[in-house]
């Protein structure tokens, strides 16, 4: 009798665990968009539960930074750090890893246990292609269109406030541009348990070694280093982890200002639709907490959660406003969607171009216009690019490239006459390499020749929609 009694109270235990560490699980909602079978220029939303074992998740913490150059952007992660801190002490305590990533602030951790021990993680038997580089696209969003345009840096301070806001972190001795230096003391960090790295491999690396199948996103900023660093969605995305975005947890840099001059928290909202239409689910922090996601008391909108901007209605002043995406060559009134038919003042053309480091090794990298070139001038991240002798190419300085990432191309075509179609697609050689910059580029009309260049690096800047990759 007394057997019967310990077996069955052994079983009963033995249930008692299995049903606890079940309970135990993360049981996610992942949310993502997919096209309406009854209309293919719409998405639906789906949301899906998967349950996810806290020992094969981790959760990275993306630049979430001690300081940053604006005001707002500081005031609106701050107001949801400790609701961060929450979410990573609960998963860190469910037996997930945690990766705190702030990026370019590894000196501040020099000698700290977090950090030596994504150092000294042994490296994967095999490493994904390029993973230690910034990705700007996937081949899922080959055909989308980039919700917003951040080319001015996103950066919505009122100018005066953002001065003041300039002038305080020069004072602390601050780069007022690049004023990070470590992640937020907002966010714990756990010496014996949690790892520091903004590298790729490293990351990759501590998640191979782990056995972690899923991964949690979560800081900032959305459509810049959450979805291009080398840890971050894309990466992960097109390597095989099951990546999600913790959409309440992320904030985008995303200027009223500029197309499609919705409010910062609608642009934001657009940047996530894009990525749970091209490049991984979203959840939200109650699913690991409980209780209700975080909403910003900054957020005065009735509706939120937007998925589309809704029509845009384009006349011929808009093109004059802000780039407009289109097909090289394509006809003038084909771009403008009517608008236009044709226009007698310069065109700007602009696009992204990942050069490799082995281009470089070949004589000659140049840009090869067809026979319009003397009617146009060029500019490699604002560079202006000087024409061979014979002016039918444009001569591309090594320095002015940055190999291995992004650079931005602008042309503009100075033609006095009118004008019916767009710029024919040039073609970037190298010795016996070439690529025709055939497809996607963005256009706009005026004189002003700050068009030429973008206030920050490209990558930061410009969408994966107008990008092209040399091989």
């Amino acid at each position: 009798m007394r057997s019967f009694l310990l077996c069955h109270l052994m079983t009963c235990g033995m249930l008692f665990m299995s049903s606890s560490a079940m309970s135990d699980d993360f049981m996610l909602s992942l949310r993502r968009q997919q096209k309406s079978e009854s209309n293919n220029h719409q998405f639906v939303r789906i949301t899906e539960t998967e349950s996810w074992s806290p020992a094969e998740t981790a959760v990275i913490v993306c630049d979430v930074w001690d300081k940053h150059h604006s005001i707002n952007a500081v005031r609106r992660m701050e107001e949801f750090l400790p609701r961060m801190n929450d979410v990573l002490k609960e998963a860190r305590r469910q037996g997930s890893i945690i990766i705190h990533s702030p990026s370019d602030c590894m000196p501040a951790y020099e000698g700290h246990a977090s950090r030596r021990r994504a150092i000294e993680t042994a490296a994967a038997k095999v490493q994904p292609t390029d993973i230690e580089f910034w990705c700007s696209k996937i081949p899922a969003e080959e055909q989308a269109v980039y919700p917003i345009d951040q080319s001015d840096g996103g950066d919505d301070d009122e100018p005066t406030e953002h001065a003041k806001w300039a002038a305080e972190l020069e004072a602390l001795g601050r780069n007022p541009g690049l004023p990070w230096k470590s992640q937020n003391a907002g966010i714990e960090i756990d010496g014996q348990l949690d790892f520091i790295s903004d590298k790729g491999d490293e990351v990759w690396n501590i998640l191979e070694a782990r056995g972690i199948k899923n991964v949690i996103l979560v800081g900032v900023h959305t459509n810049m280093c959450v979805l291009g660093r080398p840890f971050g969605l894309r990466q992960l995305a097109r390597n095989g982890k099951n990546v999600v975005l913790m959409r309440d947890l992320t904030d985008c840099m995303y200027n009223p200002k500029s197309w499609p001059y919705v409010d910062h928290f609608t642009g934001n909202d657009l940047i996530i639709s894009h990525v749970e239409r091209f490049v991984c689910p979203t959840i939200t922090s109650d699913q690991i907490l409980g209780g209700k996601p975080f909403a910003s008391q900054y957020d005065k909108r009735k509706a939120r959660d937007v998925m589309s901007p809704g029509t845009v209605v384009a006349d011929d002043s808009s093109f004059n406003k802000h780039w407009t995406t289109a097909i090289a060559g394509a006809s003038l009134k084909e771009a403008s969607h009517g608008a236009m038919e044709s226009v007698d003042k310069p065109i700007w053309y602009r696009c992204t171009v990942r050069i490799p480091s082995v281009w470089l090794s070949d004589p000659g990298l140049q840009l090869a216009m067809g026979p319009n070139a003397s009617e146009t001038k060029a500019w490699l991240n604002g560079t202006l690019l000087e024409t061979t002798s014979d002016g039918s190419h444009f001569v591309i300085p090594r320095d002015a490239v940055i190999a291995d990432d992004i650079n931005l191309l602008v042309i503009q075509s100075s033609g006095t006459e009118s004008k019916s179609s767009l710029l024919a697609p040039p073609l970037l050689k190298a010795g016996e390499r070439s690529l025709k910059l055939a497809g996607r580029w963005q256009f706009r009309i005026g004189d002003d020749e700050a068009l030429s260049n973008i206030p920050l690096p490209a990558k930061f800047g410009i969408g994966s929609d107008v990008l092209f990759e040399a091989k």
